[in-house]
């Protein structure tokens, strides 16, 4: 037996509108006698009683036919503590259609020649929009002078920068939200018009000249960038003020939060250090680029790692035939999966646990899904770590490069692009040199197979999984200190997207053999990183947070070289991307030199290092 679950009401809201409806009822009443009161200038005697008569005997029906109208027109559902300008357009165009039907209900039911006097319609309507305002708005008005009263109290001070649309949502939030712990000290904009003009009753204190100085006055702990539409130079050199505030920062992701709506304070994030590097993102057509993706088996090695899962994220908007995702880590292949699934419903994705040691394991991979192209990221990449375990490297890189290449060229993959590094030049580690024994295994297959084979060589990508500002952040936020290496260490940096993007760009250029070479732009100092970082989560450097030099670590060198000299440099349809120059290879030579390596590493050999000086001359053992 079933049992009728209960109706819940809300006696809270019928209450509220209860009262409402009473309301509005005596707003009618005293609209409607008031009227032909102020007519007379409240002389009571002077009144024509048929006029009095004729407005008494519609009365019941104007008020019936009111509440009517006004439920109609929903001003007994909305929210009037948020009420905004739709709310308040109902509310008058309801308050309107009242006094209309009002003069003709008058005018069918007078008792005299003339129902009312003319002036009574515009009076009366004018009174019922004023009483029903009143009702409506007051609590709104009640409210926020009671959240501006709590918000002196609150302790976190904020200097908002950028007077447009989308400083101004992001004040309105403050100001009218009850939970927000902030209140705003001033507002910056460059635009000499908006100086001394105010904005939700905040004053706009002047141009970005006036940040250092406003920060003090104000006492500002925070600091918001509400520009989303400004260039990237322009906030770098916003930033650059800012930071001597010593005030956290925040700012609005892009333009893209106000087309959507979407500008709120839940969407300022704060400061990156990539805010900082200065340059616009690199852009690429990908929707050109990518349609030799488009109806293909492609197979990322390494797609759960930073740069193989933004292969996948990148191809998987490109409608391929089929995405083959192989990685040895269950764990981060895994997390891809469940990401494509719900981004791409309709991609035929395929999720393998393999390692690309395996000879026979990857031949059946290759064997049973015939891949089209490969990228190839599978790597050991973490320079210490490989320098305490340099045969580990030599297996995964060297000879996990090898299987795979031979497996792509055996089964008429058409293209192989590897993720070479920068490290591969004059290397001075293991991780390095494996690297560039790589791309001399891909020059040299690509000259005796079908498959066109091609490597790409870049720097340090902003957020993966080694890279240094992940570790910075988490050393700020257990006090410090952060540790850099040395004072005078300088890397080249990208972002994740970017990078891939120009991976996928030089594959399209690809023709078989070239090493391709990503222009990272200017060179960083990680010193500077640390500083701007440690800035930007708005605490002092070496009061608040230290920065101790911990030494070189094994197989880390002051600067990484992109290119090495013999190969020289010759460019391509993107200014971004340059190709190598192949360099001559004694073919015999080099396999009997890996046959070696490969046994010798296998045996877990002391000599590895001087084994693969041999192969690579320019690489730099440091004992």
């Amino acid at each position: 037996m079933k049992f009728m679950k209960k109706k819940e009401y809300n006696y809270q809201m019928i209450y509220r509108r209860a009262c409402l409806v009473l309301y509005d009822i005596a707003s009618i009443l005293a609209a409607s006698f008031l009227a032909i009161s102020m007519r007379y200038e409240f002389r009571y005697g002077e009144i024509p009683e048929y006029f009095l008569e004729t407005i008494l005997r519609f009365l019941p029906f104007n008020v019936v036919l009111t509440v009517i109208i006004f439920y109609i027109f929903r001003l007994y559902h909305s929210l009037w503590a948020f009420a905004g300008e739709n709310e308040l357009q109902n509310l008058v165009v309801s308050c309107f259609l009242s006094g209309a039907i009002n003069g003709v209900g008058l005018y069918v039911v007078r008792v005299a020649q003339r129902a009312v006097p003319n002036s009574y319609y515009f009076v009366y309507t004018f009174l019922l929009v004023t009483f029903i305002f009143i009702s409506r708005f007051s609590y709104r008005f009640i409210r926020s002078k009671k959240h501006k009263m709590q918000n002196r109290k609150n302790t976190i001070r904020v200097m908002i920068i950028g007077a447009g649309d989308a400083g101004n949502s992001i004040i309105k939030e403050i100001v009218s939200s009850n939970f927000s712990t902030m209140t705003i000290g001033c507002i910056i904009d460059d635009d000499p018009a908006k100086k001394g003009s105010f904005i939700q009753g905040i004053r706009v204190a002047g141009g970005r000249d006036k940040i250092l100085e406003c920060a003090d006055v104000y006492n500002i702990d925070e600091i918001f960038v509400a520009i989303p539409s400004a260039s990237k130079a322009v906030i770098r050199e916003i930033l650059e003020i800012c930071k001597e505030t010593e005030c956290k920062l925040r700012s609005l992701p892009g333009m893209y939060q106000l087309v959507n709506g979407e500008v709120n304070v839940s969407q300022l994030r704060d400061v990156e250090v990539e805010d900082l590097l200065g340059r616009e993102p690199i852009k690429v057509d990908l929707d050109s680029i990518l349609s030799y993706v488009c109806g293909k088996v492609v197979l990322v090695t390494g797609g759960g790692g930073s740069i193989g899962s933004e292969l996948c994220r990148q191809i998987a908007q490109h409608q391929p035939k089929r995405l083959i995702l192989l990685d040895i880590y269950e764990n981060s292949a895994y997390d891809v999966q469940q990401e494509l699934k719900v981004k791409y419903p309709r991609l035929d994705l395929v999720v393998l646990i393999a390692s690309v040691r395996n000879t026979n394991r990857m031949n059946a991979v290759f064997s049973e899904y015939q891949p089209d192209i490969v990228y190839h990221a599978a790597a050991h990449k973490h320079v210490p770590l490989m320098e305490a375990s340099p045969n580990e490297a030599v297996k995964n890189n060297v000879f996990g490069t090898w299987k795979t290449a031979q497996a792509a060229a055996f089964y008429g993959t058409k293209k192989f692009v590897m993720i070479s590094t920068d490290k591969a030049v004059n290397p001075t580690n293991i991780m390095g040199a494996s690297k560039r024994i790589c791309e001399m295994i891909i020059q040299t297959f690509n000259k005796h197979y079908e498959t066109e084979f091609v490597a790409v060589r870049f720097g340090n990508v902003l957020g993966s999984n080694g890279s240094v500002i992940p570790l910075f952040k988490k050393q700020i936020e257990n006090g410090g200190p952060v540790t850099v290496t040395h004072p005078d260490i300088i890397r080249y940096f990208m972002t994740i997207p970017e990078a891939v993007s120009l991976v996928l760009q030089a594959g399209a250029y690809a023709k078989g053999g070239e090493i391709f070479v990503l222009d990272m732009g200017e060179p960083v100092k990680i010193l500077d990183l640390a500083r701007n970082l440690i800035r930007l989560s708005g605490y002092r450097v070496d009061e608040d947070i230290r920065i101790e030099f911990t030494g070189l670590r094994p197989g880390e060198k002051l600067y990484e070289e992109l290119l090495m000299e013999e190969e020289g440099l010759q460019d391509t349809a993107n200014k971004m991307i340059h190709i190598g120059r192949p360099i001559e290879i004694d073919e015999m030579k080099f396999f009997g030199q890996l046959k070696n390596l490969k046994e010798q590493s296998k045996n877990e050999s002391s000599q590895i290092r001087h084994l693969i000086r041999e192969i690579v001359p320019t690489y730099q053992i440091r004992e």
